[in-house]
């Protein structure tokens, strides 16, 4: 077959890690198809000294979520004659009408009302979450297959497109970091550019979106600190416009001397904090997979996480769980992790360890390669 990959979110976070894993194993695992990648032009190069012979590229400037995408990027991928279509988000052109499969990462949009996280004047947002409903409709009853990645994503599907046929659905967990990532460096930060770490922390990895309560974290942390002001928090994410709310609970609650904000930190550095954390948190409403608990516990990091479905499919026994409606009870998990005697910490980071085996962005690429092989 003649596939096409949309990759026009290649440097995103989250999207952008699944599509960048998902080109790079089919790269080294499929011989028989073709592909073609439709790219942003910033990203060609570092496109090009991936993929191999059977991947093209074509250069693609159409940003997602806009008017272009719909009118425009129809003509450009039937340009190319392809016999199949992965479109990697949700995001699809309603006016593409040849055989297409889509990766449905979550519905968070669907449970959360996301106003709070928007830029937009409230008229113009909720006009743009019509459009985003129209749109994941279009795509759930007109896709050839919908990759999801856990079973908690694929009975949300079901349970919200209640004409949707189950059998179409495909769920391809997804991996942590790269084979031999997590072998690298030790230390935090050390022998790299980044500052070193001092002393015992916490660590939150993500984005600032409402859904991912860093503000009921931080509220928990507060509490935490009046018996425990030796440690810290350190905050992994974009500093973009939804992290302002977030630097301003910070100054308001006064505990600005115990945090510590990072951003574009490298992989070989998210090993380290990972490693060298006293524990993990990862305290959200909700979430599609959860790739921050699960690089965490194959880093060697013991991982606090909301009590979800999602995290419980993951996560197994192998996660400390806590109610994320709950501050005070955020605040006891978070003092239990930290109270920990050696032998049960190295048993909770031995069984976190084992359970990350089960998720592999070679075996993710795999899957998702059998479902394009059974529309051929």
């Amino acid at each position: 077959m003649k596939i096409g990959i949309d990759c026009r979110l290649w440097n995103e976070t989250g999207v952008g890690r699944y599509i960048r894993n998902l080109v790079t194993n089919l790269s080294a695992i499929d011989k028989k198809n073709e592909y073609v990648l439709f790219v942003l032009s910033q990203d060609e190069a570092s496109i090009k000294s991936i993929v191999k012979g059977q991947m093209s590229i074509v250069r693609t400037n159409v940003s997602w979520h806009g008017i272009a995408e719909q009118v425009s990027l129809p003509k450009i991928l039937n340009g190319e004659n392809l016999d199949l279509v992965h479109f990697p988000y949700f995001s699809v052109p309603i006016f593409y009408y040849k055989p297409f499969i889509v990766t449905i990462h979550d519905l968070i949009v669907n449970r959360h009302n996301t106003g709070r996280a928007s830029t937009l004047p409230y008229p113009i947002y909720f006009v743009k979450r019509l459009g985003y409903h129209a749109v994941l409709s279009n795509v759930v009853y007109r896709s050839k297959k919908i990759i999801v990645p856990s079973n908690a994503v694929r009975d949300d599907l079901i349970k919200t497109y209640i004409n949707i046929n189950p059998s179409k659905i495909e769920v391809t967990y997804e991996g942590g970091f790269a084979s031999g990532a997590s072998a690298k460096g030790r230390s935090a930060f050390g022998g790299n550019s980044q500052k070193q770490i001092e002393g015992r922390y916490l660590l939150r990895v993500g984005n600032f979106y409402p859904h991912k309560n860093v503000e009921g974290l931080l509220l928990a942390f507060k509490d935490f600190l009046y018996e425990n002001n030796d440690i810290k928090l350190v905050l992994v994410g974009k500093r973009d416009y939804f992290f302002k709310r977030i630097l301003k609970q910070i100054e308001n609650l006064n505990i600005e001397p115990n945090v510590l904000l990072l951003e574009n930190v490298s992989d070989s550095d998210l090993v380290s904090l990972y490693s060298n954390a006293t524990a993990t948190v990862v305290p959200s409403f909700s979430e599609g997979f959860s790739l921050t608990a699960v690089e965490a516990m194959e880093c060697g990091s013991p991982v606090i996480v909301s009590d979800i479905p999602v995290h419980r499919e993951i996560c197994g026994n192998s996660a400390i769980y806590c109610n994320p409606n709950d501050i005070n009870d955020i605040k006891q998990k978070i003092n239990f992790a930290c109270s920990l005697v050696e032998s049960s910490r190295r048993e909770l980071i031995d069984q976190g360890k084992k359970q990350s085996k089960k998720f592999s962005w070679k075996q993710m690429a795999s899957q998702t390669l059998s479902v394009y092989d059974s529309l051929g």
